[in-house]
């Protein structure tokens, strides 16, 4: 798995890229219904031909298996 661990909070961090805003704003959607349907929610950012995921547990105050579990499901996301 090739996600970024960052700092303050600890979290993964990975940007996806696409060929316009239209295919990363799907992307979101669908990154958006996985978090509905496991209940736990990362951060988002959609930016014109790119969508970056942040995940971590905040009241684990860092990364969790779950969150690592959660960043395999965003990728299966992609196929």
């Amino acid at each position: 798995m090739d996600w970024e661990e960052r700092e303050n909070p600890k979290r993964l961090v990975k940007t996806f890229a696409f060929r316009n805003f239209r295919e990363a704003l799907d992307f979101a959607h669908r990154v958006g219904e996985l978090a509905e349907r496991e209940n736990h929610h990362p951060r988002l950012t959609v930016e014109w031909g790119k969508v970056t995921v942040e995940w971590w547990t905040h009241t684990a105050g860092g990364v969790t298996e779950k969150d690592r579990e959660m960043a395999r499901l965003t990728e299966a996301l992609l196929g």
